[in-house]
C-alpha cells in the first residue's frame, strides 16, 4: 500500500496533466471492503487511468504480455503498472482462466478493490462485446459488489501501431452496484453466470453508450487476424 501511494503521488499528477481526466460517480465506489470494478476495455493503458482516477488502490490481474519491456513506451507503461500493484498472470495454453479467478478471489478476500475487464480483451473497434462469465463466478463466489465503470477516449491515446502516446481527454463514469441478488449462491450454474454477466454488461453499456455486440471480442479479433470480415 505504501508503494502504491508513493507511486500514485508521482504518476497521478503527471497523467492528469498530460491527459485531462473527467470523472463522474466516484461516490459509487465504497471507501473500504471488497469491491469488483467492471469496466469496458478500449486500450492497454486502461488500468493505468482507472488506477489514477479511483481513490482506492485497485488491483488488476492482467495478461503477462502487458508487462513487456520492448520499446521505451512499453517499458514506462510496464513499470508504472508494477509500481501501482498490478499482477501479471500467464494466459498461455495450459493456464486456466479458473486459476486466474481463484487468484482474484484471494485479492477480494483481503478486502481489496479489484478491477476486471469482462470482455477479456480490448475491443477491436470501439464497440462493447459480450462479457466472459468469470466475473459472475467471482462476484457470486466472493459476495463482493460489482460496480460498473466506463472509460472513454483511451483508445485514441495509444491505438494499435502507435508508439508515442497521443494527448487526449479521458472520461470515466462510475455507476451504482449491479443488482446480482437473483443469482446469489448460483455461481455453479452456467445459465445464472451468463445472466449475471449480461446484467453487468448492460450496466457498463448504460454508462459508456457503446453499441453492443453479441459476440466475444477475442473471436472477432481472431477473424480480423485471419483477414476475415
Amino acid at each position: 500500500m505504501e508503494l502504491y501511494a508513493a507511486a500514485k503521488t508521482v504518476i497521478a499528477p503527471a497523467a492528469r496533466a498530460a491527459w485531462p481526466l473527467h470523472t463522474e460517480g466516484m461516490h459509487n465506489i465504497p471507501a473500504e471492503g471488497p469491491v469488483i470494478l467492471a469496466s469496458n476495455h478500449l486500450s492497454n493503458i486502461d488500468p493505468l487511468f482507472i488506477g489514477v482516477a479511483v481513490p482506492r488502490q485497485v488491483t488488476f490481474i492482467a495478461k503477462r504480455e502487458l508487462f513487456a519491456e520492448g520499446n521505451a513506451a512499453q517499458r514506462t507503461f510496464a513499470r508504472a503498472l508494477r509500481a501501482i500493484g498490478q499482477l501479471a498472470v500467464d494466459r498461455s495454453p495450459g493456464q486456466t482462466s479458473q486459476a486466474a479467478m481463484e487468484e482474484s478471489r484471494k485479492v477480494l478476500g483481503g478486502g481489496a478493490a479489484f478491477g476486471i475487464f469482462p470482455e477479456g480483451t480490448r475491443s477491436p473497434d470501439g464497440r462493447l462485446y459480450r462479457g466472459q462469465t468469470g466475473i459472475a463466478w467471482l462476484a457470486l463466489a466472493s459476495g463482493a459488489p460489482v460496480v460498473p465503470l466506463a472509460l472513454a477516449g483511451t483508445d485514441r491515446i495509444l491505438p494499435r501501431g502507435r508508439r508515442v502516446p497521443a494527448l487526449r481527454r479521458i472520461g470515466i463514469r462510475v455507476g451504482p452496484p449491479v443488482d446480482l441478488s437473483p443469482w446469489i449462491g448460483e455461481q455453479g450454474k452456467a445459465r445464472s453466470r451468463r445472466a449475471a454477466t449480461d446484467a453487468v454488461m448492460a450496466a457498463v453499456r448504460g454508462l459508456s453508450g457503446q453499441a453492443q455486440v453479441p459476440r466475444y471480442a477475442a473471436s472477432v479479433k481472431a477473424e480480423l487476424d485471419r483477414g476475415g470480415s
